[in-house]
Parts: structure tokens; sequence; C-alpha cells
């Protein structure tokens, strides 16, 4: 709701006609850019950079 009604500026009445799908697609001008899934190496490369704890990252 405050994405709704802060961001995207939109009256009560209208937020509360949207469905769900709606709400989806007028909130994912919010999201910019957005690509899929990263691939293996993307993903790699984010656990070296941000591990969650030391030695849980698959080095092989």
């Amino acid at each position: 709701m405050a994405a709704a009604f802060g961001l995207l500026r939109l009256s009560p009445r209208d937020f509360w006609s949207m469905t769900p799908r709606e709400m989806e697609r007028a909130m994912s001008v919010l999201a910019g850019d957005r690509r899929g899934a990263p691939d293996r190496a993307e993903l790699m490369n984010m656990m070296h950079r941000f591990p969650d704890k030391e030695g849980l990252i698959d080095r092989g």
C-alpha cells in the first residue's frame, strides 16, 4: 500500500479496484530493467563476494 499510494500515487479507489496482476505490472515500472535468474558463473561470483558464512562456498 505504501508503494501504491506513495510511489505510484494511486488514489484509494484506484488501488482497491486493481487486480493483483495490474498491481504487479504497475510495480514492475519501479523495478527497472530486470533479467532472469543469474547463471552459474554470476551466482558463484555473488557467493564469493557476499558469503553467508565462511566455509559454505563450494570452491570446486
